[in-house]
């Protein structure tokens, strides 16, 4: 290799790494937002096609409340 091919060799690593941290930056964004998301449409899927009720309902505290004292009923 001559010197001008390792010269020109050291900034496209440079950018391989720039490239990587968006892809690790990206990848710490999305993934809590596909988790809120998979959250939010299993609420909607269980309570709305599965109990058969009203999709108003599930976005409300004391439906879910409710849902908590009834698991965890003494």
């Amino acid at each position: 290799m001559t010197e001008t091919q390792q010269q020109n060799s050291k900034p496209e690593k440079k950018e391989v790494k720039k490239k990587k941290s968006g892809l690790r930056i990206a990848r710490w964004f999305l993934v809590p937002v596909l988790l809120v998301l998979a959250l939010a449409g299993g609420m909607v899927a269980g309570y709305v096609v599965l109990g058969k009720q009203d999709i108003g309902s599930v976005w409300q505290w004391s439906t879910w409340e409710h849902v908590y004292n009834l698991v965890f009923a003494p």
